[in-house]
């Protein structure tokens, strides 16, 4: 499945359905790029991956980063055959990547984010469609790799637009609280557990963190992205009124939390 991020209301694209979370629809994302939509995605060669050659880890380098942002803004958004839509691709993804480089910097106080991407070497991707493997490679220790799926980690009270969770109560949420956001799976990956995965190794990271709490929001209509989300450990904890989805113009959304075990005492 594929995961979907936020998309841009002022330009000619065809959004597709709800957070960003595009997995056939998995969670949601914040970008600076502006409304945020989910779809369902159906007609792509799924390709069989290798998982001895998986790497499911944090990002580590700008190179890496702008794969990375030239993944998300390739699954957020279904461009049509227009003229100069490689500039705007281009200019979606700079957009993307300049924000992405300051969330995870640290630079916004009371906030921690991580960038976690699953890649492949992008010797293992000789099936793949050029155009995912020639704009999502980075290097690595001399190695080229491929992004093809990715998702951030949020350590705050609350993100933009969206449902606050509830817990943990009184001192210290803000250092035991985190959001998944901007999750996200090359189309043609979907269906080999890619975002599972990261959502394993976001657990993993919260938890050295010390998150005990840790949310994801998702359209209701999002029945992939719902049930990929139980089935990792995620409970219903509260909903986005429905005056709050017609004033932000999207589905409205589901709160789902899940609790870590956590050996701080904050």
């Amino acid at each position: 499945m594929a995961v979907l991020i936020t998309l841009p209301h002022s330009f000619p694209l065809q959004p597709v359905n709800g957070n960003r979370t595009r997995w056939h629809n998995v969670g949601q994302r914040r970008c600076t790029v502006v409304s945020q939509q989910q779809e369902v995605c159906t007609e792509f060669n799924r390709i069989k991956i290798n998982k001895s050659v998986l790497k499911i880890d944090e990002a580590c380098s700008e190179s890496e980063l702008w794969a990375t942002s030239l993944l998300r803004v390739r699954s957020f958004y279904d461009f049509k055959s227009t003229f100069g839509i490689q500039d705007h691709k281009k200019y979606l993804a700079e957009r993307e990547f300049e924000a992405l480089k300051e969330r995870v910097a640290g630079t916004k106080e009371g906030e921690k984010v991580s960038c976690i991407n699953a890649t492949l070497p992008l010797s293992q991707t000789r099936s793949f469609p050029e155009e995912l493997c020639s704009s999502c490679k980075f290097s690595h220790d001399g190695e080229k790799r491929v992004v093809v799926g990715t998702l951030d980690l949020n350590q705050c009270l609350s993100l933009p637009n969206e449902i606050t969770g509830m817990k943990p109560k009184g001192l210290g949420a803000d250092f035991a609280r985190a959001y998944l956001s901007n999750v996200c799976v090359a189309d043609e990956c979907q269906r080999n557990g890619l975002a599972s995965l990261l959502i394993e190794k976001s657990k993993l990271v919260a938890q050295d963190w010390g998150i005990s709490d840790l949310y994801v929001h998702v359209a209701v209509d999002n029945e992939p992205a719902k049930n990929l989300y139980l089935k990792c450990g995620f409970v219903y904890e509260s909903e986005e009124p429905a005056w709050q989805a017609r004033f932000l113009d999207r589905p409205r959304r589901l709160l789902l939390w899940m609790g870590l075990p956590n050996n701080y005492n904050w």
